[in-house]
């Protein structure tokens, strides 16, 4: 498969990975054909970039720690959650607790892979996308930190509820930080009487916009008055939003968005908790074209756990009627690097 931008799909090409609609149903399977309708409508639903079948890349998969079902349930479960929430009903708690459980299990079949978040991303799936994008990185980190199963559970589940305060909620009511109808101080209040729940869980939501500086909000904590949990779903958190919907701007690719927040560490975010983060996230994602120091052009093939800077890049060269393939694994050839990904 190749990861490629929208702009350069064509009609008549196979879909490499599925695109979940809002509420976790399949709304394109992988393999399917795409017609020039579909590839009009994906993009008018705002997805940007989409897996393609390749027969020269047949064999490049995009490293999924979740399951397919595990997305799915993850999704869904959010969804019926916040709806419940801005219908104003009773949400089930049990079923949350369920969707993480799925989720610790792939996470710990698979802590070899590096985490790459390459979730088809639309107007109607978006906010869940994120949720579930934010519990998985966070969760990772957390086991990487040394949490045990009883902690990731928590770190998880509020790691996936970190954004409930904002259901219901518009940009206009929120125009005052640090006052009780921001979406952080409304997470706590709906999170908090949930006896499902340890009240830890509640914090996440209250405190993942904190800084370690004491300059965040709502109570403009600093250090270590800020919880753990808090501190790494801060990281997750603004690691999903620069590659995703950057505010006022483009997106960040994995690369860009990593070195953003490194010169963020001891002021917005924790220096530890980012250096575990650059540990375990894929910044080349499997897929991707990409420019290398020799002026070459190639797609990562293959990734390295501890080096997710130094993948190995496929290139291929058509020579009359032969075609040339060579890999280049970057964490062998020192001197060569990515000089940039081309989108």
């Amino acid at each position: 498969m190749r990861y490629v931008n929208i702009d350069d799909v064509e009609a008549g090409q196979f879909l490499g990975k599925a695109v979940y609609s809002g509420n976790g149903t399949v709304l394109l399977s992988a393999g399917v054909q795409l017609t020039v309708y579909m590839v009009n409508t994906l993009n008018r639903i705002g997805v940007t970039m989409l897996y393609i079948q390749d027969p020269l890349f047949e064999d490049v998969e995009a490293e999924d720690i979740l399951q397919e079902a595990t997305k799915q349930t993850l999704i869904h479960g959010i969804s019926d959650t916040f709806e419940a929430v801005r219908s104003g009903k009773e949400w089930n708690a049990q079923k949350i607790g369920t969707s993480v459980e799925k989720l610790l299990t792939d996470i710990i079949d698979n802590k070899d892979l590096l985490i790459e978040l390459t979730e088809i991303r639309t107007v109607d799936n978006d906010q869940y996308v994120h949720a579930m994008n934010v519990c998985l990185i966070s969760t990772v980190m957390g086991i990487n930190l040394g949490l045990n199963y009883i902690q990731a559970k928590e770190l998880a589940i509020g790691a996936l509820l970190h954004d409930i305060g904002k259901t219901g909620l518009s940009a206009e009511e929120e125009i005052i930080p640090g006052v009780k109808n921001h979406h952080t101080w409304r997470g706590f209040e709906k999170l908090k009487n949930k006896r499902e729940f340890n009240l830890l869980i509640a914090h996440v939501a209250l405190q993942h916009h904190e800084r370690v500086d004491g300059l965040g909000i709502p109570r403009g904590l600093a250090g270590e008055e800020i919880h753990i949990y808090a501190k790494i779903v801060a990281v997750a958190n603004m690691y999903d939003h620069l590659i995703s919907h950057l505010e006022g701007g483009k997106s960040l690719l994995p690369h860009e968005a990593c070195e953003e927040m490194m010169a963020m560490s001891e002021q917005q975010l924790d220096r530890e908790v980012l250096i575990q983060f650059t540990r375990m996230v894929s910044v080349y994602p499997n897929g991707s074209a990409v420019r290398l120091s020799t002026k070459e052009t190639g797609v990562v093939v293959s990734q390295h756990r501890g080096l997710p800077g130094r993948p190995v890049v496929r290139i291929i060269r058509n020579e009359g009627n032969d075609i040339d393939i060579k890999e280049i694994d970057l964490a062998q050839e020192t001197t060569i690097f990515i000089e940039g990904v081309l989108a």
